[in-house]
């Protein structure tokens, strides 16, 4: 079975990828895959990330998740879906706003997220 290579900057899905912008989804809340994780605090599109402030679950700690682990997004309820658990997020590398347009930083974001998770290899 040929393995599919995932670009975890873009959205997996083109429909998502329509259907969500800054201007739309900062402020909703963020669902993993077994609850609650916090509210989009920020987003870059052309860049694929989405800033997630966790507020009280993990003491205010800002979290990056790249657009390829969001799952869908529910405009009526403002929450978008992601496709990791509360403890993958929580164990991510340390958010620093500073690198965020580093590639060494994002890299390491980046293989992190990539590297498995519920699903991940179903997306195509």
């Amino acid at each position: 079975m040929q393995q599919t290579t995932i670009d975890i900057w873009t959205a997996h899905d083109a429909s998502l990828a329509s259907s969500i912008s800054p201007e739309t989804v900062i402020g909703y809340g963020v669902e993993a895959i077994d609850g609650s994780i916090g509210k989009v605090d920020d987003m870059t599109l052309d860049a694929g990330t989405v800033v997630v402030d966790t507020g009280p679950w993990i003491f205010g700690k800002k979290v990056m998740l790249p657009i390829g682990v969001f799952r869908s997004v529910d405009h009526d309820e403002e929450r978008v879906f992601v496709n990791r658990t509360k403890d993958e997020i929580k164990n991510a590398p340390e958010f620093d706003e500073s690198l965020t347009d580093d590639q060494t930083y994002r890299s390491q974001i980046g293989s992190y997220y990539g590297s498995g998770g519920p699903g991940w290899r179903d997306w195509d």
